[in-house]
Protein backbone atom coordinates (compact mmCIF):
# COMPACT_ATOMS: atom_id res chain seq x y z
CA UNK A 1 0.00 0.00 0.00
CA UNK A 2 1.24 3.35 -0.85
CA UNK A 3 1.99 6.01 1.46
CA UNK A 4 -0.82 8.43 0.26
CA UNK A 5 -3.37 5.71 0.82
CA UNK A 6 -2.88 5.64 4.38
CA UNK A 7 -6.26 7.46 5.49
CA UNK A 8 -4.80 10.84 5.23
CA UNK A 9 -7.46 11.90 7.42
CA UNK A 10 -5.86 10.54 10.65
CA UNK A 11 -2.29 11.65 9.73
CA UNK A 12 -0.67 13.70 12.33
CA UNK A 13 2.41 15.59 12.58
CA UNK A 14 3.84 12.87 14.58
CA UNK A 15 3.51 10.59 11.83
CA UNK A 16 4.81 12.26 8.97
CA UNK A 17 8.31 11.92 9.15
CA UNK A 18 7.88 8.10 9.08
CA UNK A 19 5.55 8.77 6.55
CA UNK A 20 8.55 10.77 4.52
CA UNK A 21 11.74 8.58 5.65
CA UNK A 22 12.44 7.92 1.93
CA UNK A 23 11.93 11.16 0.61
CA UNK A 24 14.06 14.06 0.01
CA UNK A 25 11.36 16.85 -1.05
CA UNK A 26 7.32 17.79 -1.26
CA UNK A 27 5.33 19.49 -3.53
CA UNK A 28 2.91 21.76 -1.97
CA UNK A 29 0.73 23.99 -3.53
CA UNK A 30 -2.44 26.43 -3.12
CA UNK A 31 -5.23 27.86 -4.91
CA UNK A 32 -5.39 31.28 -6.37
CA UNK A 33 -8.86 33.22 -7.11
CA UNK A 34 -9.67 31.37 -10.61
CA UNK A 35 -9.00 28.11 -9.44
CA UNK A 36 -5.51 27.84 -10.47
CA UNK A 37 -2.93 25.70 -8.83
CA UNK A 38 -0.05 27.92 -7.76
CA UNK A 39 3.16 25.86 -5.71
CA UNK A 40 6.41 24.87 -4.91
CA UNK A 41 9.00 22.26 -4.30
CA UNK A 42 10.71 22.30 -0.79
CA UNK A 43 13.64 20.20 0.91
CA UNK A 44 12.12 17.89 3.22
CA UNK A 45 13.60 19.54 6.10
CA UNK A 46 12.25 22.76 5.25
CA UNK A 47 8.69 21.29 4.62
CA UNK A 48 9.08 19.67 8.20
CA UNK A 49 9.96 22.81 9.76
CA UNK A 50 6.99 24.68 8.39
CA UNK A 51 3.67 22.38 10.03
CA UNK A 52 3.71 23.66 12.75
CA UNK A 53 3.30 27.58 12.27
CA UNK A 54 3.26 27.80 8.10
CA UNK A 55 5.20 29.69 5.95
CA UNK A 56 5.83 32.72 3.87
CA UNK A 57 3.64 32.93 0.21
CA UNK A 58 3.71 36.01 -1.70
CA UNK A 59 0.88 37.73 -1.57
CA UNK A 60 0.01 38.62 -4.88
CA UNK A 61 -0.77 34.99 -5.72
CA UNK A 62 -4.49 37.00 -5.16
CA UNK A 63 -3.04 40.12 -6.79
CA UNK A 64 -2.84 38.95 -10.27
CA UNK A 65 -4.78 37.38 -12.98
CA UNK A 66 -4.79 33.51 -14.47
CA UNK A 67 -1.72 35.16 -17.10
CA UNK A 68 -0.03 36.51 -14.09
CA UNK A 69 -0.77 40.28 -14.58
CA UNK A 70 -1.67 42.29 -11.52
CA UNK A 71 -5.07 43.52 -11.55
CA UNK A 72 -5.75 47.44 -12.28
CA UNK A 73 -8.97 47.76 -10.73
CA UNK A 74 -8.04 50.52 -7.80
CA UNK A 75 -8.59 48.88 -4.37
CA UNK A 76 -7.55 45.09 -4.86
CA UNK A 77 -5.37 44.82 -1.68
CA UNK A 78 -2.88 42.60 -2.81
CA UNK A 79 -2.34 44.37 -5.85
CA UNK A 80 -0.70 47.60 -5.00
CA UNK A 81 2.78 47.64 -5.41
CA UNK A 82 3.06 50.07 -2.94
CA UNK A 83 2.81 47.72 -0.42
CA UNK A 84 6.00 45.54 -1.50
CA UNK A 85 3.57 42.39 -1.65
CA UNK A 86 4.34 41.12 1.64
CA UNK A 87 3.88 37.74 2.45
CA UNK A 88 0.96 35.51 3.48
CA UNK A 89 0.95 32.57 5.72
CA UNK A 90 1.05 29.35 3.98
CA UNK A 91 0.04 26.43 5.97
CA UNK A 92 -0.16 22.45 5.02
CA UNK A 93 -3.36 20.88 5.70
CA UNK A 94 -2.17 17.43 6.19
CA UNK A 95 -5.55 15.34 5.22
CA UNK A 96 -4.77 16.40 1.85
CA UNK A 97 -1.62 13.73 1.70
CA UNK A 98 -0.85 12.23 -1.33
CA UNK A 99 1.76 10.99 -3.86
CA UNK A 100 2.07 12.05 -7.67
CA UNK A 101 2.43 8.83 -9.52
CA UNK A 102 3.23 10.48 -12.67
CA UNK A 103 5.92 13.13 -10.40
CA UNK A 104 8.08 9.69 -9.17
CA UNK A 105 5.58 9.45 -6.44
CA UNK A 106 6.66 13.18 -4.55
CA UNK A 107 4.51 13.61 -1.95
CA UNK A 108 2.36 16.33 -2.33
CA UNK A 109 0.11 18.62 -0.08
CA UNK A 110 -2.77 21.24 -0.34
CA UNK A 111 -2.35 24.71 1.28
CA UNK A 112 -4.46 27.19 3.24
CA UNK A 113 -3.42 30.77 3.34
CA UNK A 114 -4.02 33.15 6.05
CA UNK A 115 -3.59 36.65 6.89
CA UNK A 116 -0.42 36.88 9.47
CA UNK A 117 -2.50 40.34 10.72
CA UNK A 118 -5.36 37.61 12.16
CA UNK A 119 -3.15 34.36 11.60
CA UNK A 120 -6.12 32.54 13.42
CA UNK A 121 -8.42 32.61 10.46
CA UNK A 122 -8.13 31.56 6.73
CA UNK A 123 -7.73 34.52 4.01
CA UNK A 124 -11.12 36.16 3.23
CA UNK A 125 -10.35 35.32 -0.30
CA UNK A 126 -8.59 31.85 -0.13
CA UNK A 127 -10.93 29.35 -1.91
CA UNK A 128 -10.10 26.84 0.47
CA UNK A 129 -10.34 28.93 3.48
CA UNK A 130 -13.87 30.33 2.41
CA UNK A 131 -15.30 27.00 2.14
CA UNK A 132 -13.81 26.05 5.37
CA UNK A 133 -15.91 29.04 6.88
CA UNK A 134 -19.28 27.70 5.40
CA UNK A 135 -18.63 23.95 6.38
CA UNK A 136 -17.87 25.38 9.98
CA UNK A 137 -21.54 26.71 9.77
CA UNK A 138 -23.09 23.49 8.54
CA UNK A 139 -21.13 21.86 11.56
CA UNK A 140 -22.61 24.00 13.71
CA UNK A 141 -25.89 23.04 13.04
CA UNK A 142 -24.55 18.57 13.18
CA UNK A 143 -24.46 18.86 9.76
CA UNK A 144 -21.91 18.02 7.25
CA UNK A 145 -22.28 18.40 3.35
CA UNK A 146 -21.41 16.06 0.48
CA UNK A 147 -20.77 16.97 -2.51
CA UNK A 148 -19.42 15.34 -6.28
CA UNK A 149 -18.22 17.22 -9.56
CA UNK A 150 -18.27 16.40 -13.08
CA UNK A 151 -16.26 17.88 -15.75
CA UNK A 152 -16.77 17.71 -19.93
CA UNK A 153 -13.75 19.40 -21.49
CA UNK A 154 -12.35 19.18 -24.69
CA UNK A 155 -8.79 17.03 -25.97
CA UNK A 156 -7.00 18.36 -28.71
CA UNK A 157 -3.94 16.46 -30.56
CA UNK A 158 -1.55 19.86 -29.85
CA UNK A 159 1.13 20.78 -27.51
CA UNK A 160 1.71 24.13 -25.78
CA UNK A 161 3.97 24.88 -28.69
CA UNK A 162 1.63 23.84 -31.82
CA UNK A 163 -1.22 25.80 -29.64
CA UNK A 164 0.51 29.07 -29.43
CA UNK A 165 2.13 28.75 -33.13
CA UNK A 166 -0.95 28.58 -34.62
CA UNK A 167 -2.77 31.04 -31.71
CA UNK A 168 -4.93 29.11 -30.10
CA UNK A 169 -7.23 28.79 -33.65
CA UNK A 170 -8.30 25.42 -35.13
CA UNK A 171 -6.88 22.86 -32.27
CA UNK A 172 -6.83 19.32 -33.75
CA UNK A 173 -9.61 17.45 -31.56
CA UNK A 174 -8.78 14.23 -30.13
CA UNK A 175 -11.69 12.19 -32.43
CA UNK A 176 -13.51 12.84 -35.42
CA UNK A 177 -17.35 13.73 -35.06
CA UNK A 178 -20.13 13.51 -32.31
CA UNK A 179 -20.39 10.25 -29.88
CA UNK A 180 -21.37 10.10 -26.90
CA UNK A 181 -21.01 7.40 -24.70
CA UNK A 182 -18.49 5.56 -27.06
CA UNK A 183 -17.15 2.45 -26.84
CA UNK A 184 -15.02 2.52 -29.84
CA UNK A 185 -13.04 6.36 -29.46
CA UNK A 186 -11.64 5.51 -26.68
CA UNK A 187 -10.46 2.70 -28.01
CA UNK A 188 -8.51 4.82 -30.64
CA UNK A 189 -6.58 6.08 -27.84
CA UNK A 190 -6.73 4.03 -25.51
CA UNK A 191 -3.26 5.06 -23.55
CA UNK A 192 -4.53 7.89 -22.61
CA UNK A 193 -7.91 7.29 -21.54
CA UNK A 194 -6.89 4.20 -19.01
CA UNK A 195 -4.05 6.33 -18.07
CA UNK A 196 -6.00 9.23 -16.74
CA UNK A 197 -8.75 6.72 -15.11
CA UNK A 198 -5.78 4.45 -13.53
CA UNK A 199 -3.43 7.34 -12.47
CA UNK A 200 -6.30 9.98 -10.99
CA UNK A 201 -6.84 6.73 -8.84
CA UNK A 202 -3.71 5.98 -7.36
CA UNK A 203 -3.72 9.66 -6.55
CA UNK A 204 -6.83 9.76 -4.65
CA UNK A 205 -9.16 11.84 -7.38
CA UNK A 206 -11.56 8.52 -7.75
CA UNK A 207 -13.05 8.89 -10.95
CA UNK A 208 -16.75 7.24 -10.74
CA UNK A 209 -17.37 7.57 -14.53
CA UNK A 210 -15.49 8.27 -17.57
CA UNK A 211 -16.86 8.59 -20.96
CA UNK A 212 -17.06 10.10 -24.37
CA UNK A 213 -19.85 12.72 -24.27
CA UNK A 214 -21.48 14.42 -26.37
CA UNK A 215 -25.06 17.02 -26.39
CA UNK A 216 -28.16 17.59 -27.80
CA UNK A 217 -29.60 21.28 -28.95
CA UNK A 218 -33.06 21.47 -28.25
CA UNK A 219 -35.64 24.33 -30.02
CA UNK A 220 -37.86 24.75 -27.52
CA UNK A 221 -41.94 25.23 -28.89
CA UNK A 222 -43.00 25.93 -25.03
CA UNK A 223 -41.37 24.74 -21.00
CA UNK A 224 -41.38 20.89 -20.92
CA UNK A 225 -42.03 20.71 -24.83
CA UNK A 226 -38.54 18.92 -26.51
CA UNK A 227 -38.97 19.08 -30.60
CA UNK A 228 -35.93 19.22 -33.16
CA UNK A 229 -33.46 17.83 -31.68
CA UNK A 230 -29.82 17.94 -33.19
CA UNK A 231 -27.13 16.54 -31.89
CA UNK A 232 -23.74 19.07 -32.30
CA UNK A 233 -21.15 18.31 -29.82
CA UNK A 234 -18.32 15.85 -28.77
CA UNK A 235 -15.42 15.67 -30.87
CA UNK A 236 -12.56 15.04 -28.36
CA UNK A 237 -14.76 15.58 -25.61
CA UNK A 238 -14.63 13.37 -22.21
CA UNK A 239 -16.65 13.39 -19.60
CA UNK A 240 -15.56 12.29 -15.85
CA UNK A 241 -17.98 12.18 -12.79
CA UNK A 242 -15.58 12.57 -9.68
CA UNK A 243 -16.14 10.41 -7.18
CA UNK A 244 -18.80 11.50 -4.29
CA UNK A 245 -17.93 12.93 -0.90
CA UNK A 246 -17.34 14.99 2.02
CA UNK A 247 -17.55 18.61 0.36
CA UNK A 248 -13.68 20.01 0.80
CA UNK A 249 -12.35 16.88 -0.53
CA UNK A 250 -14.50 17.12 -3.62
CA UNK A 251 -13.33 20.51 -4.29
CA UNK A 252 -9.92 19.22 -3.38
CA UNK A 253 -10.27 16.52 -6.19
CA UNK A 254 -11.77 18.58 -8.54
CA UNK A 255 -9.33 21.64 -8.52
CA UNK A 256 -6.77 18.34 -8.41
CA UNK A 257 -8.36 16.72 -11.48
CA UNK A 258 -8.68 19.27 -13.49
CA UNK A 259 -4.46 19.87 -12.95
CA UNK A 260 -3.56 16.02 -12.92
CA UNK A 261 -5.72 15.81 -16.63
CA UNK A 262 -3.59 18.68 -18.48
CA UNK A 263 -0.44 17.37 -16.86
CA UNK A 264 -0.77 13.68 -18.40
CA UNK A 265 -1.88 14.95 -21.55
CA UNK A 266 0.67 16.65 -22.56
CA UNK A 267 3.54 14.95 -20.37
CA UNK A 268 2.68 11.51 -21.31
CA UNK A 269 0.07 11.69 -24.41
CA UNK A 270 0.81 14.81 -26.95
CA UNK A 271 -2.44 16.11 -25.60
CA UNK A 272 -4.05 19.47 -24.52
CA UNK A 273 -7.11 18.97 -22.00
CA UNK A 274 -9.39 22.24 -22.32
CA UNK A 275 -11.91 23.60 -19.42
CA UNK A 276 -12.49 26.48 -21.36
CA UNK A 277 -16.59 26.58 -20.79
CA UNK A 278 -17.15 27.56 -24.71
CA UNK A 279 -14.04 26.87 -27.20
CA UNK A 280 -16.00 26.55 -30.31
CA UNK A 281 -18.71 28.94 -31.72
CA UNK A 282 -21.09 25.87 -33.44
CA UNK A 283 -20.85 23.75 -30.52
CA UNK A 284 -22.15 23.20 -26.97
CA UNK A 285 -20.05 24.06 -23.87
CA UNK A 286 -18.21 21.88 -21.28
CA UNK A 287 -20.35 21.93 -17.93
CA UNK A 288 -19.05 21.42 -14.13
CA UNK A 289 -22.08 19.91 -12.84
CA UNK A 290 -22.33 20.14 -9.01
CA UNK A 291 -24.09 17.19 -6.69
CA UNK A 292 -24.71 18.27 -3.55
CA UNK A 293 -26.71 16.09 -0.74
CA UNK A 294 -26.09 16.91 3.33
CA UNK A 295 -25.65 14.25 6.67
CA UNK A 296 -26.40 14.41 9.99
CA UNK A 297 -22.88 14.14 11.38
CA UNK A 298 -23.05 11.16 14.01
CA UNK A 299 -25.34 8.90 11.96
CA UNK A 300 -24.81 9.50 8.26
CA UNK A 301 -28.01 9.99 7.88
CA UNK A 302 -28.92 11.88 3.89
CA UNK A 303 -31.15 14.94 5.64
CA UNK A 304 -32.66 15.56 2.18
CA UNK A 305 -34.57 12.56 2.46
CA UNK A 306 -38.13 12.88 2.76
CA UNK A 307 -39.26 11.57 6.07
CA UNK A 308 -42.45 9.24 5.08
CA UNK A 309 -45.33 10.00 7.23
CA UNK A 310 -44.65 13.99 7.86
CA UNK A 311 -46.60 15.41 4.95
CA UNK A 312 -42.65 16.17 3.65
CA UNK A 313 -42.75 14.33 0.10
CA UNK A 314 -44.99 16.89 -0.82
CA UNK A 315 -43.53 20.23 -2.27
CA UNK A 316 -45.80 23.61 -1.87
CA UNK A 317 -47.11 22.64 -5.15
CA UNK A 318 -50.47 20.72 -4.46
CA UNK A 319 -50.55 18.45 -7.55
CA UNK A 320 -46.67 18.06 -7.64
CA UNK A 321 -44.97 14.82 -5.32
CA UNK A 322 -41.62 15.12 -4.78
CA UNK A 323 -40.00 13.62 -2.05
CA UNK A 324 -37.71 16.31 -0.18
CA UNK A 325 -37.07 17.25 3.17
CA UNK A 326 -38.49 20.08 4.77
CA UNK A 327 -34.35 20.93 4.98
CA UNK A 328 -33.63 20.33 0.95
CA UNK A 329 -36.60 22.55 -0.07
CA UNK A 330 -35.14 25.12 2.43
CA UNK A 331 -31.78 24.72 1.15
CA UNK A 332 -32.77 24.56 -2.53
CA UNK A 333 -34.88 27.60 -1.88
CA UNK A 334 -31.71 29.98 -0.96
CA UNK A 335 -29.44 28.43 -3.89
CA UNK A 336 -32.45 29.52 -6.11
CA UNK A 337 -32.94 33.39 -4.66
CA UNK A 338 -28.87 33.39 -4.33
CA UNK A 339 -28.36 32.48 -8.02
CA UNK A 340 -28.88 35.80 -9.88
CA UNK A 341 -26.00 37.36 -7.52
CA UNK A 342 -23.92 34.64 -6.61
CA UNK A 343 -23.30 34.74 -10.95
CA UNK A 344 -19.84 35.83 -11.04
CA UNK A 345 -18.41 32.88 -8.89
CA UNK A 346 -20.59 29.93 -10.62
CA UNK A 347 -19.49 31.38 -14.57
CA UNK A 348 -16.30 33.61 -13.28
CA UNK A 349 -14.94 33.93 -17.22
CA UNK A 350 -16.14 36.21 -19.95
CA UNK A 351 -16.86 33.02 -21.88
CA UNK A 352 -18.71 31.20 -19.32
CA UNK A 353 -21.67 33.32 -20.57
CA UNK A 354 -21.24 32.10 -24.19
CA UNK A 355 -22.19 28.82 -23.21
CA UNK A 356 -24.88 29.96 -21.06
CA UNK A 357 -27.52 30.20 -24.23
CA UNK A 358 -30.54 29.31 -25.11
CA UNK A 359 -31.29 25.45 -26.94
CA UNK A 360 -27.69 24.47 -26.16
CA UNK A 361 -28.80 22.34 -22.86
CA UNK A 362 -27.62 24.89 -20.59
CA UNK A 363 -29.63 26.41 -18.25
CA UNK A 364 -30.47 30.33 -18.85
CA UNK A 365 -33.10 30.90 -16.12
CA UNK A 366 -34.08 30.80 -11.98
CA UNK A 367 -35.61 27.04 -12.19
CA UNK A 368 -35.47 23.52 -10.76
CA UNK A 369 -37.12 20.23 -11.61
CA UNK A 370 -37.75 17.09 -10.66
CA UNK A 371 -34.52 14.95 -12.30
CA UNK A 372 -35.12 17.58 -15.53
CA UNK A 373 -31.58 18.21 -17.02
CA UNK A 374 -32.75 21.51 -18.55
CA UNK A 375 -33.53 23.43 -14.95
CA UNK A 376 -30.65 25.36 -13.32
CA UNK A 377 -30.91 22.72 -10.20
CA UNK A 378 -31.80 19.35 -10.50
CA UNK A 379 -34.07 17.65 -7.98
CA UNK A 380 -32.87 14.07 -7.84
CA UNK A 381 -35.26 12.22 -5.35
CA UNK A 382 -37.25 8.52 -5.16
CA UNK A 383 -37.71 6.63 -7.50
CA UNK A 384 -35.51 7.63 -9.93
CA UNK A 385 -32.55 6.95 -6.53
CA UNK A 386 -33.10 5.44 -3.25
CA UNK A 387 -33.77 7.78 0.20
CA UNK A 388 -29.91 7.75 0.58
CA UNK A 389 -29.04 9.03 -2.51
CA UNK A 390 -31.59 12.08 -2.67
CA UNK A 391 -29.50 14.70 -3.98
CA UNK A 392 -29.70 18.15 -6.18
CA UNK A 393 -27.67 18.43 -9.61
CA UNK A 394 -26.40 22.44 -9.95
CA UNK A 395 -26.12 23.11 -13.87
CA UNK A 396 -24.96 26.46 -13.68
CA UNK A 397 -21.82 25.83 -13.67
CA UNK A 398 -19.03 25.18 -16.30
CA UNK A 399 -16.00 23.09 -16.62
CA UNK A 400 -13.96 26.60 -16.02
CA UNK A 401 -15.53 27.07 -12.61
CA UNK A 402 -12.92 27.20 -9.38
CA UNK A 403 -14.77 24.70 -7.55
CA UNK A 404 -13.81 25.63 -4.15
CA UNK A 405 -15.52 28.58 -4.65
CA UNK A 406 -18.65 27.19 -6.21
CA UNK A 407 -18.97 24.50 -4.13
CA UNK A 408 -19.02 27.24 -1.15
CA UNK A 409 -21.21 30.05 -2.65
CA UNK A 410 -23.88 27.31 -3.75
CA UNK A 411 -23.59 25.91 0.11
CA UNK A 412 -23.57 29.63 1.68
CA UNK A 413 -26.76 29.98 -0.53
CA UNK A 414 -28.38 26.64 1.35
CA UNK A 415 -27.26 27.35 4.24
CA UNK A 416 -29.22 31.13 4.27
CA UNK A 417 -32.40 29.10 3.01
CA UNK A 418 -32.23 26.67 6.38
CA UNK A 419 -31.22 29.16 8.62
CA UNK A 420 -34.45 31.72 7.05
CA UNK A 421 -36.78 28.49 6.55
CA UNK A 422 -36.81 29.83 2.81
CA UNK A 423 -39.83 28.33 0.46
CA UNK A 424 -39.42 27.31 -2.79
CA UNK A 425 -40.21 30.44 -5.21
CA UNK A 426 -41.12 28.78 -8.70
CA UNK A 427 -42.95 25.55 -9.49
CA UNK A 428 -40.53 22.83 -11.19
CA UNK A 429 -40.19 23.18 -14.95
CA UNK A 430 -42.79 21.37 -16.46
CA UNK A 431 -45.48 22.65 -13.96
CA UNK A 432 -48.02 25.22 -15.70
CA UNK A 433 -47.07 27.62 -13.08
CA UNK A 434 -43.23 27.61 -13.98
CA UNK A 435 -43.68 29.26 -17.27
CA UNK A 436 -42.26 32.41 -17.43
CA UNK A 437 -41.56 32.71 -14.11
CA UNK A 438 -37.79 32.48 -13.41
CA UNK A 439 -35.58 35.48 -13.39
CA UNK A 440 -33.33 35.62 -16.74
CA UNK A 441 -29.49 34.85 -15.17
CA UNK A 442 -26.51 37.09 -16.22
CA UNK A 443 -26.08 36.99 -20.12
CA UNK A 444 -22.53 38.50 -19.69
CA UNK A 445 -20.06 38.68 -16.95
CA UNK A 446 -20.35 42.57 -16.55
CA UNK A 447 -24.17 42.15 -16.08
CA UNK A 448 -23.09 39.21 -13.24
CA UNK A 449 -20.85 41.58 -11.33
CA UNK A 450 -23.28 44.46 -10.96
CA UNK A 451 -25.78 42.03 -9.33
CA UNK A 452 -23.06 40.63 -7.27
CA UNK A 453 -21.78 44.01 -6.64
CA UNK A 454 -25.35 45.20 -5.14
CA UNK A 455 -25.41 46.53 -1.43
CA UNK A 456 -28.44 44.15 -0.62
CA UNK A 457 -27.37 41.09 -2.48
CA UNK A 458 -27.53 37.24 -1.47
CA UNK A 459 -23.99 37.06 -2.35
CA UNK A 460 -22.66 39.83 0.01
CA UNK A 461 -25.17 38.30 3.08
CA UNK A 462 -23.99 34.48 2.13
CA UNK A 463 -20.12 35.14 0.94
CA UNK A 464 -19.31 38.44 3.08
CA UNK A 465 -18.27 42.04 1.92
CA UNK A 466 -14.52 41.74 2.17
CA UNK A 467 -14.60 38.07 -0.43
CA UNK A 468 -17.36 39.83 -2.35
CA UNK A 469 -15.39 43.10 -2.86
CA UNK A 470 -12.32 41.68 -3.81
CA UNK A 471 -13.78 39.17 -6.11
CA UNK A 472 -15.74 41.87 -7.96
CA UNK A 473 -12.94 43.70 -8.34
CA UNK A 474 -11.10 40.52 -10.01
CA UNK A 475 -13.72 40.54 -12.29
CA UNK A 476 -14.20 43.98 -13.20
CA UNK A 477 -10.10 43.33 -14.08
CA UNK A 478 -11.26 40.48 -16.19
CA UNK A 479 -13.89 42.15 -18.17
CA UNK A 480 -11.74 45.56 -18.86
CA UNK A 481 -9.17 43.21 -20.48
CA UNK A 482 -11.96 42.35 -22.62
CA UNK A 483 -13.29 45.00 -23.56
CA UNK A 484 -9.93 46.60 -24.92
CA UNK A 485 -9.34 43.34 -27.16
CA UNK A 486 -10.00 43.22 -30.89
CA UNK A 487 -11.19 39.75 -31.83
CA UNK A 488 -10.92 37.74 -34.51
CA UNK A 489 -14.50 37.87 -35.27
CA UNK A 490 -14.30 41.98 -35.52
CA UNK A 491 -10.82 41.60 -38.07
CA UNK A 492 -13.24 38.81 -40.25
CA UNK A 493 -16.33 41.20 -40.25
CA UNK A 494 -14.63 44.28 -40.64
CA UNK A 495 -10.97 44.22 -41.95
CA UNK A 496 -12.04 44.25 -45.73
CA UNK A 497 -15.90 45.31 -46.23
CA UNK A 498 -15.93 47.82 -43.48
Amino acid sequence: MQASQENPKSITFEDIERLLENDERVKVAGLDIDGVLRGKILVKSKFLSTLKSGFGFCSVLFGWDLHDKVYTEPGVEFAAEATGYPDIIARVDLSTFRRIPWEDNVPFFLLTFYDPKSPDEPLYCCPRGLLQGVLQGYKELGLEPYAGAEFEFFNFKETPETLAAKNHIAPFPLTPGMFGYSLLRPTLNQDFYYDIFDSLQKFGVQIEGWHTETAPVYNYLFPGSLTNTIILAGPGVYEAAIAYTSALEAADRAALFKTSVKQLGILRHGVVPSFMAKPHNNLPGCSGHLHFSIREVGTGQNVFAAMKGKGEEQSKFADVTVEMSGMMRSFLAGVLKGLPSCMAVLAPTINSYKRLVENYWAPVTVSWGIDNRIAAVRVIAPPVCSPSATRMEVRVTGADINPHLAIATILACGLWGIHEKLTIPIAPLGHPASEGKGERLARSLAEAILKMDDAGSVARKVLGDRFVNHFVKTRRHEWSAWESAVTEWEVRRYMELI
